[in-house]
């Protein structure tokens, strides 16, 4: 399954390193239970969130320690090229590049915290979840297993 991530997903992974957003990059880096997709421009979003002053300052990772974790998170992930002629989010057009890139790598999940994505639900076929319902997605699907 191929499930795209959010910014404030992967902010949330570093501040609250034993919340559900750290639960879920663990269980992808280490369990493999999905694949994520990523962009250069969702690339560049979390490395610009990771380095702005005040998140900084509660993770407190040097940019030496930020870029080795994004070159490593990139390594692992599929990345993909999306298309320039989607149409811009009205809620946000700055949250368009979530849904662009799940697109480009047919992701079945694009997993947020962001409020104007989750009122989507669905943005052609792709399902928006929270952190908390995709791990009960994964956690439900590894019982099945």
């Amino acid at each position: 399954m191929r499930v795209v991530i959010d910014t404030n997903v992967l902010i949330s992974r570093f501040l609250s390193p034993t919340g559900i957003p750290a639960k879920l990059v663990q269980m992808w880096q280490h369990d493999a239970a999905f694949d994520v997709v990523v962009s250069q421009a969702v690339l560049q979003e979390y490395e610009a969130a990771l380095t702005y002053p005040h998140i900084q300052a509660r993770h407190r990772l040097t940019q030496e320690e930020i870029t080795t974790f994004l070159t490593f998170f990139s390594q692992l992930a599929l990345l993909v090229t999306p298309r320039d002629n989607l149409p811009v989010l009205a809620s946000d057009p700055d949250d368009t590049i979530f849904p662009a890139t799940a697109l480009a790598g047919n992701a079945e999940y694009l997993v947020s915290g962001d409020r104007d994505l989750l009122e989507i639900k669905i943005y052609q076929g792709i399902r928006i979840l929270t952190p908390a319902t995709f791990l009960a997605l994964l956690e439900h699907k590894q019982k099945a297993a």
